[in-house]
């Protein structure tokens, strides 16, 4: 609730999502922020909470891509976490004694997500049991050809972190 109380959110109106899934984040995405450094700050406390918040992991992702060049626009996408952390201060991690020791990978790609690179997106998260053991989310380091082939280095990604 610290960073809520920081950026000066308390009074706001909480989100269920923690970030806006029509939006696109590019480059240049509204005027520069007078001081990006209230923006840097802002991710690498993020950042550093996503140790145990694996559900805004993809936003932040996203978000830290544009810490060189800061944007009203990126803000904005910051806030909408910090609101979605104000609603949820209960979910984090949560290790099961009582589950089955059974490894389960999901794995998802997002083809060509990056409007400036096109690039795709690989996430992935990794049970054992019912707990959350290891996730990731990333951009791909080549531009895949189709969706068939960013959903193979996905799985081919999932598969190493499994091995």
């Amino acid at each position: 609730m610290d960073l809520v109380n920081d950026a000066g959110l308390l009074g706001c109106k909480p989100s269920s999502r923690p970030m806006d899934s029509t939006k696109k984040l590019q480059l240049d995405f509204g005027t520069l922020m007078e001081d990006p450094s209230k923006y840097r700050r802002l991710i690498g406390r993020l950042l550093y909470l996503c140790i145990t918040r694996p559900d805004i992991t993809y936003a932040v992702h996203k978000l830290s891509q544009f810490v060189s060049k800061p944007c009203v626009g990126h803000w904005n996408a910051a806030e909408k976490v910090l609101r979605y952390l104000k609603k949820t201060p209960g979910h984090g991690l949560f290790y099961s004694s009582s589950s089955k020791p059974t490894i389960s990978i999901f794995s998802y790609a997002d083809w060509a997500a990056c409007p400036d690179t096109r690039k795709s997106m690989t996430g992935y998260c990794l049970f054992l049991g019912n707990s959350l053991i290891s996730w990731k989310a990333k951009k791909q380091n080549t531009i895949s050809r189709s969706s068939a082939e960013a959903e193979y280095r996905a799985m081919a990604q999932a598969t190493c972190e499994v091995v």
